[in-house]
Parts: structure tokens; sequence; C-alpha cells
């Protein structure tokens, strides 16, 4: 399997996590290059800024957010970025990924049409490349 997706993103504050899913990413080349935030404050001004200076080549092609994670959470995230993901073109896949089971956390990520899935941790590696692979065909 080659590199399919440019450019990923992982939104989440648990180190050991995003070392093992960027190690994942790397080994299975399943995307190009990586961002990695550690809130939704540090990725929503990244993506703030990147409309203010119109160069949408730097937005990811999907998005991996957590929804428990200190100074802005996951929802909190989703309102904020639902009001400035119009002004992008480019289509961004995104999925929620917590290890919460609570079908409340489940039913409130659905009940935003950018979430494409509501993913569990830890996310098996099959599931993980088949995500990698159907974003990349539509990104290409």
């Amino acid at each position: 399997m080659g590199q399919k997706v440019e450019l990923a993103c992982i939104i989440d504050d648990d180190k050991i996590y995003v070392n093992l899913v960027k190690k994942i990413i790397e080994i299975k080349k399943l995307s190009k290059n990586l961002l990695i935030f550690k809130n939704g404050m540090e990725a929503f001004d990244h993506f703030k800024l990147i409309l203010e200076n119109a160069s949408e080549e730097k937005l990811p092609d999907i998005i991996f957010l957590d929804i428990n994670m200190p100074v802005m959470d996951g929802w909190e995230f989703l309102n904020e970025f639902i009001k400035i993901k119009n002004n992008f073109e480019k289509k961004i896949t995104l999925y929620v990924v917590s290890s919460s089971i609570d079908p409340r956390d489940l039913e409130r990520a659905k009940s935003f049409n950018l979430v494409t899935d509501y993913l569990i941790k830890p996310i098996e590696l099959k599931k993980f490349e088949k995500i990698f692979d159907r974003n990349g065909h539509a990104a290409a």
C-alpha cells in the first residue's frame, strides 16, 4: 500500500496514543505528512491562520479528533470549526476518536454533519488502513 493521503491530522492530548498512531502512519506509509495538535484550540488557531492566508493546500485531508482534551475539547472544536469549514473548498474528512463508549457521545458526534464516523480507541490496524485507503482515493 502506497501513501494515499497527502496530509493527516491528529488532535489529541494522549501522548501514548498519538505516538502509536504516528508510528502506524509512518510504518504503513498511510500519509505523506502529519499534523499533530494537543488540543482543539491549537488546531483551531492553525485552521484560522490557513483561512486568513488562503493557503488551503496546508489543510489536512483527514482529521482524527479526540473529544476529551484540556483547553478546548473536541465538542468545542467542532462547534467552532463548523463556523469556518464552509470557507474552505477542500473536502476534509473528520473522525471523532474516543475511548468513551457512552452512547450519548456517539449520538452527539453523529449530530454534527461534518463528522464522518465515531471511532472507539484503540482503533484496529485494518480499520485504520481502510479509512486511509478510502480517503486517499477520494482525495486523489
